[in-house]
């Protein structure tokens, strides 16, 4: 019984020894644990992708103005019950809007604008815009969205729609379709960088895919007009050509006359010097010259016909010696 008793008073005597470890010991785990419970609700972590940036927007509306709003790369830590954080993909993205329903979304996404007389043009376009990463703050003030497909499709959409029938009101459609479609086209991009560069994003490359539709009749006409042009050019550079090689052949022509002058006026003082120079003395001296030569040539022999002077003019054999 002695020793039955002892050993309920050494138990009991442990368990008053241990208690209070065993009560921090369930203290420590409920803390950790409601710590684990508030930090799964009152504490996210996320990461930023590279070619994104997130902007950190306070749930309680206490940011006034896009100056107010942090701008986030890399890893995040942020409570979602006060806070929220948006995404931007900063990388240059590209939007085709089409008549074709296989490119781009499965509707006819065409955009028409009238001229400047009024005639309604149809086009295919294709553009290229990025977020530029310090103005995310200022995109997300202006329009309150972080889906971009919305805003690609919606609003960016409509911009370019008004850019382009701002600027085709001042471009006839032979312009739009012709020659000036170069310009035409950079002065509707620079109107849709002014209208957009002020929140963020960014214009890279707008044009057109193909060559706008117009009217069957309206373009023949201009194709022909195009043509004749061409014609009338062909036509002006091949006259220019010919005048070209006529002038030629008249400068060879005056070249030569000329030259034949020259000669002509050269051989006639030469003349006249030689002329000028033929003095009597002179010209007894080729005289006597002359019959030198002759005599040094004769042969001793006389001339077999005489004439015999008289006004008979008989001529008479000699008789050989």
């Amino acid at each position: 019984m002695f020793t039955r008793g002892g050993g309920r008073d050494d138990a009991a005597f442990e368990m008053r020894r241990d208690g209070p470890l065993l009560k921090f010991g369930a203290i420590v785990i409920g803390v950790i644990l409601v710590i684990v419970v508030l930090g799964v609700f009152l504490l996210r972590v996320t990461r930023i992708e590279a070619g994104h940036v997130g902007v950190e927007i306070n749930l309680a509306g206490k940011q006034r103005g896009a100056s107010e709003i942090p701008v986030r790369t890399g890893w995040v830590v942020y409570s979602p019950l006060s806070t929220q954080i948006i995404e931007f993909p900063t990388f240059v993205q590209t939007v085709k809007w089409t008549k074709d329903t296989n490119e781009g979304h499965p509707i006819n996404e065409e955009m028409g604008f009238n001229s400047k007389e009024g005639m309604e043009i149809f086009v295919d376009v294709s553009l290229s815009y990025a977020i530029e990463s310090a103005k995310a703050p200022d995109f997300y003030v202006k329009y309150r969205l972080a889906d971009m497909e919305s805003f690609t499709h919606g609003i960016l959409r409509d911009v370019v729609r008004n850019s382009l029938n701002e600027v085709a009101s001042t471009y006839v459609v032979e312009d739009i379709y012709g020659e000036k479609k170069a310009e035409f086209l950079s002065k509707v991009q620079a109107k849709i960088e002014q209208k957009m560069s002020p929140v963020g994003v960014s214009v890279q490359q707008f044009g057109f895919i193909g060559a706008p539709r117009v009217p069957t009749v309206i373009a023949t006409a201009i194709t022909a007009k195009a043509q004749a042009i061409q014609q009338a050019e062909r036509a002006r550079n091949e006259l220019a050509t010919t005048q070209a090689e006529a002038a030629k052949k008249i400068a060879e022509a005056e070249g030569d006359a000329q030259s034949a002058i020259n000669r002509a006026k050269g051989e006639a003082e030469s003349n006249r010097i030689r002329l000028a120079s033929l003095t009597p003395q002179m010209l007894e001296l080729r005289k006597l010259e002359n019959q030198k030569a002759l005599i040094e040539k004769w042969n001793g022999q006389l001339p077999t016909v005489e004439s015999g002077g008289s006004a008979g003019g008989l001529l008479l054999q000699l008789p050989k010696q």
